[in-house]
């Protein structure tokens, strides 16, 4: 009875995570983009600090009519939201947020997380295709070029880890972890960060969106609570790619009174990452299609070789 009551409020402190977390991020970004940019809504609506930006954007999905084009395949339409958000409570199974405190202890817990976030990425590619849109199309053909580019540096930066480490366990990599791993493994966190945020299509890797060109790509067609959907899937991805990057390139719940206070060390490097998630998207212009593709090739990917290498020679000499 203690195991079954154990697994429930494991899963529900990770739905209750994976439900407030990405809507902290959005209404983070409100409130920097805001002070950033000068925006007034974000500033002042409802009173205090804009407290209410958050709900009228809510009610505003809510409030919008469901709307499914006539020459649309429904059922994938349909679909398309889910396979997007799900995905994204998956991994957060995996992720250790402090010393035992993981909802779900898996042995090759790098290929879990990096296949599952794979997958969120085909909802957008689901949406392009159904929605009988050549705008929504042509995102959606973005998108699943872009995956393809930039899954291959992301997968070898974190190759680079789990071989300093001797394990593709994410817990594992955590207690194998040195501090002195920070200087070593940064280019491969870079790496790893970037291509997360390509994999998202934020900005500036958002080609596949563009709404000033293909006027919001593969979800031009959603509207009300299924195109809100979209956006929390993007929060979710954000929160995910934050965790992640904190746990394989931080040392995630390491830090002072780590027993005790991992879990804030795993959340305050994960709020931080999350902030220049933010800060990326006022700070850069949109890259075009041949540029992301440029990067990918001939930037990270060779990048993330040089930190594989980099690891082995460093192994070779410890050991």
């Amino acid at each position: 009875m203690n195991d079954v009551l154990d697994v429930a409020l494991r899963l529900l402190a990770l739905l209750l995570a994976f439900l407030v977390l990405p809507l902290v991020v959005g209404q983070a970004e409100h409130k920097v983009m805001a002070h950033m940019q000068g925006r007034l809504g974000p500033m002042y609506a409802g009173g205090f600090h804009g407290w209410a930006q958050l709900v009228a954007d809510g009610v505003k999905f809510a409030q919008k009519e469901d709307v499914v084009p006539a020459g649309a395949d429904r059922r994938i339409f349909q679909l398309a939201p889910a396979v997007a958000l799900l995905p994204y409570l998956l991994v957060l199974v995996a992720i250790p947020v402090g010393p035992g405190a993981v909802g779900r202890f898996i042995d090759a817990g790098i290929f879990f997380v990096l296949a599952v976030m794979g997958v969120g990425v085909l909802g957008s590619l689901m949406a392009g295709w159904a929605s009988a849109n050549k705008f929504s199309l042509l995102g959606g053909l973005r998108t699943a070029a872009q995956l393809m580019a930039y899954e291959l540096p992301m997968l070898l930066a974190a190759a680079s880890v789990a071989m300093a480490a001797g394990t593709v366990s994410l817990p594992g990599i955590l207690d194998a972890f040195e501090w002195w791993w920070v200087p070593w493994q940064i280019v491969g966190g870079l790496v790893f960060f970037t291509a997360g945020l390509a994999e998202l299509q934020r900005p500036p890797f958002d080609a596949p969106i563009a709404d000033s060109e293909i006027i919001f790509g593969a979800y031009t067609e959603y509207t009300g609570l299924r195109f809100a959907l979209f956006l929390l899937a993007e929060y979710a991805g954000i929160v995910v790619l934050c965790g992640l990057t904190t746990v394989l390139f931080l040392g995630g719940w390491h830090g002072p009174f780590a027993h005790d206070l991992g879990w804030v060390w795993t959340l305050l490097k994960t709020a931080v990452l999350a902030f220049v998630v933010i800060w990326l998207r006022v700070s850069y212009p949109r890259l075009r299609e041949d540029q992301l593709q440029k990067l990918a090739w001939t930037g990270l990917i060779p990048l993330a070789l040089v930190q594989i290498a980099l690891t082995g020679v460093v192994k070779v000499v410890i050991s």
